[in-house]
């Protein structure tokens, strides 16, 4: 599954082709930026290589890049919504192609997507030194519901997207 906005794509994740990015098996067409996949993520995408299966909805996502199909970096959800609706997620870009919009808008595709599969509320957390990041957060509707020393953590209802 990918979801298209205007200058990113979200492209799924398979258990698959998260095996071959953890061991850089790049094969044509793969176009993964030379500093895809950050370290924060391989553990994430170490878990869901080992899936037999996965959520195709609430997964990891490739973040490309649509002006020259290029991978530069990650979205993902934390799994499915919970009881109550709550989803969890985060991101990142390589620094090569921040601060163009690409993350403020891989953001509202996901959170868009996760609203039309019933998810009602969207929790982050980001870096307390990391502005930008934050600035993407609250670009997409969250707002900053508490931070401790070394983090700031966001929420925001879904139902008004």
């Amino acid at each position: 599954m990918t979801l298209f906005g205007d200058r990113v794509a979200l492209e799924a994740i398979s258990p698959a082709l998260a095996h071959r990015i953890v061991a850089r098996d790049e094969r044509p067409g793969d176009d993964w930026h030379p500093e895809y996949p950050f370290v924060d993520e391989l553990d994430p995408l170490r878990s869901l290589a080992a899936e037999t299966a996965s959520d195709q909805d609430f997964t990891m996502y490739l973040v490309r890049r649509r002006s020259d199909g290029l991978a530069v970096g990650g979205f993902g959800f934390f799994g499915p919504p919970d009881d109550t609706g709550t989803v969890e997620f985060g991101y990142g870009l390589v620094p090569a192609v921040r601060g163009a919009g690409l993350a403020s808008e891989a953001v509202h595709l996901g959170l868009r997507h996760a609203t039309e599969r019933g998810a009602r509320i969207a929790l982050a957390d980001t870096d307390l030194e990391n502005i930008a990041s934050q600035r993407v957060l609250e670009k997409n509707g969250l707002t900053e519901i508490q931070r401790n020393q070394t983090h700031v953590f966001y929420r925001r209802e879904l139902s008004a997207l």
